[in-house]
């Protein structure tokens, strides 16, 4: 193992880090890893099933030498977040199958993110990480049945470690926020650059009080190692709970946490730092800046670009960033000129590497949280579609849709009763899920995924018009966190508001809306069913949400057909009350019972049963409720809809 001895010695001296590909049989493959982790000193992390659970305890961290096993699946955030914590001087040890054979492999990985029942092969990816790796003059790549070589080590000057004083970049900007009488600073930059250290800094420089908040308490270890007496941590939830005040705020990884929340956080304190990672597998992109700091007028941007952990052009980062994709540089240059649409699938990767590749960069730079999951779903998994907007060679928007929806009747009767929930089709299980119609799941639609325009050509119908291009069967569908600002595009694209959802997701801190844009007669038929639906229930839902639903008032105070089959699928089957809440409540005007769970459950009374206790008694009194009205009706409900349980 000399060559590698001689190699480590060099990587100390330059502060580099370089990856190392072992590509064969399973014996050998696994036989030249243990020697190397054998003969080299290290901590020598193995990384293999499971991947994403381990490094989520490693983050904040650093280690010499690991091992990333991907011959049976690829988790490539986890191989991504693994190199961030390696220091200068390491090898990261990449096992992969014979190249031969690789692009055909199923990779175990994809049931994560393909939304099939089982695995499935990733030639497009595999064959891009070849590429990438063949094209790095640094990587090594060593094949069974093949010399081992060594490429060239470049002259660099001897790296100089830094000796936990600020580096320039920090220095300059601890000089604003040192003197900053109020204000929001945002600090981005990619992993290994200092936000962290400079934000301890920070804090064990001034005289004042500080909260400091994460995601995470365990992922600000190196803020509080810099800050020493004056870090104070809260979790995001419990400080806004709270009348906690101070003089400053600092919020590490700052795009992770819901926008909502954030900017309620934020305007509670005079001062507030936003640091947050860019270009890696948190996946915030430029989103962060584009979308959270631009509410707030008086915010500074800056942003840290020397690495602090290791050495400027560190061959692993290199390497790291472009099998994934991680530049975002497209955002800096506005594309001039014309716009064409054209179409986009999932062969462009080989034939059009490039131009897809900026697709991606443009969809991940133009949203919050964009993780390498989605690269390998853009890549490989079924059923996706694209537009791109271009001006000549370069990109003004990009359009990414998904099918769903074409599930046998039978299928889509048990989504709706509640008895299946099977992989993927979002916005199709939830229209028969959550909606009125047991066969909505039999249309077939697409779900736009992410659409995106470049920012210097937005407001021009973009937009619009990648929407008005794309294809489809029966309807196009959007899933989204409501704001009035979104909903206005939506509608301008001719879409169809049928559903809000009954709480706030917690990535958004939005309500989930629906939307649906008709393509064929029985899209229009569903998409008018569903919008009068929700027209219907509307009060009710609002008044469950506490907030107003963007549709016109169409309350009816009468069970009619649609209310009875609901009122049985609540009964007999599994909807959720969320669901059925404006037919319960139709029901409760109807009867004359006393019906006490059900009541005391409208009323917003506590109830001292169990959560599923409680729910046992919601359904059964329903069933008597309906019972009483009609028991012929009742009972040829309950028996079409428990036979639905029953399919092959």
């Amino acid at each position: 193992m000399l060559p590698f001895e001689n190699l480590i010695g060099q990587l100390t001296r330059q502060g580099h880090r370089r990856l190392v590909v072992l590509s064969g049989d399973e014996q050998w493959v696994y036989a030249q890893a243990s020697a190397l982790r054998d003969a080299l000193p290290g901590d020598w992390l193995w990384l293999e099933d499971n991947a994403s659970k381990a490094i989520s305890g490693l983050l904040g961290r650093e280690f010499l030498h690991a091992i990333f096993d991907a011959r049976s699946g690829f988790d490539v955030s986890a191989f991504a977040a693994l190199s961030g914590t390696l220091r200068a001087g390491s090898l990261l040890v990449l096992l992969i199958p014979p190249l031969a054979v690789w692009p055909e492999k199923p990779d175990s990985d994809s049931l994560r993110w393909s939304d099939t029942p089982e695995l499935i092969a990733t030639p497009h990816f595999v064959n891009h990480f070849c590429r990438t790796i063949a094209a790095d003059p640094d990587v090594i790549l060593w094949q069974q049945n093949l010399p081992l070589s060594f490429p060239p080590f470049p002259d660099a000057p001897d790296w100089q470690p830094a000796s936990g004083a600020p580096q320039r970049e920090q220095a300059e900007i601890l000089n604003v926020l040192q003197t900053m009488q109020n204000g929001v600073v945002a600090v981005t930059a990619a992993r290994g650059r200092g936000k962290s250290a400079m934000a301890g800094m920070l804090l064990s420089s001034i005289q004042g009080s500080a909260v400091v908040t994460a995601p995470a308490k365990s992922a600000t270890d190196v803020i509080a190692r810099f800050a020493g007496d004056n870090y104070h941590f809260m979790a995001p939830d419990a400080l806004l709970a709270s009348t906690v005040q101070a003089d400053w705020l600092i919020v590490d990884e700052a795009a992770a946490i819901p926008g909502p929340l954030l900017e309620k956080l934020v305007t509670r304190f005079p001062r507030t730092l936003l640091t947050t990672t860019v270009q890696g597998y948190e996946g915030t992109g430029r989103g962060f800046l584009l979308k959270f700091c631009a509410r707030f007028s008086d915010l500074q941007r800056y942003s840290l670009s020397t690495p602090v952990r290791w050495a400027a052009g560190c061959p692993l980062e290199r390497v790291v960033a472009s099998a994934l994709l991680f530049d975002d540089a497209l955002l800096d240059q506005k594309p001039e000129g014309d716009v064409r649409i054209t179409s986009l699938e999932a062969q462009a990767w080989e034939s059009n590497p490039v131009l897809v590749a900026h697709v991606y960069e443009l969809l991940c730079a133009a949203h919050y949280r964009t993780s390498p999951l989605d690269l390998r779903r853009m890549m490989d998994a079924p059923g996706q579609h694209f537009s791109v907007a271009q001006t000549g060679s370069a990109i003004a928007g990009a359009l990414w849709l998904v099918d769903e929806g074409g599930l046998s009747p039978e299928l889509s009767r048990a989504v709706w009763a509640g008895f299946r929930r099977p992989r993927g089709n979002l916005v199709a299980q939830s229209l028969a899920a959550h909606g009125g119609s047991p066969l909505a799941a039999t249309l077939k639609g697409r779900r736009v995924t992410r659409i995106a325009v470049h920012p210097h050509r937005q407001r021009e119908g973009i937009g619009q018009a990648l929407i008005h291009h794309a294809g489809g069967q029966d309807y196009l569908s959007v899933s989204f966190g409501y704001t009035d600002e979104l909903w206005r595009f939506w509608q301008q694209c001719g879409f169809v508001l049928v559903r809000m959802g009954s709480h706030r997701e917690a990535s958004s801190g939005c309500y989930t809306a629906m939307a649906l844009l008709p393509l064929s007669e029985a899209g229009r038929q569903l998409c008018e069913q569903e919008q009068r639906r929700l027209c219907r229930d509307a009060r009710v839902l609002s008044s469950w949400n506490g907030e107003k639903i963007p549709v016109e008032d169409g309350w009816e105070a009468t069970l009619n057909n649609d209310d009875w089959l609901e009122l049985a699928g609540f009964a007999f089957a599994h909807r959720a009350f969320s669901t059925s809440v404006a037919a319960l409540t139709r029901l409760l005007l109807t009867v004359d019972m006393p019906l006490p769970a059900l009541r005391g459950k409208m009323a917003g009374k506590t109830d001292s049963a169990g959560r599923k206790s409680l729910l046992a008694k919601l359904r059964n009194e329903t069933a008597h409720a309906l019972e009483s009205l009609d028991e012929q009706r009742c009972q040829q409900l309950k028996d079409n809809i428990l036979q639905w349980q029953f399919f092959q």
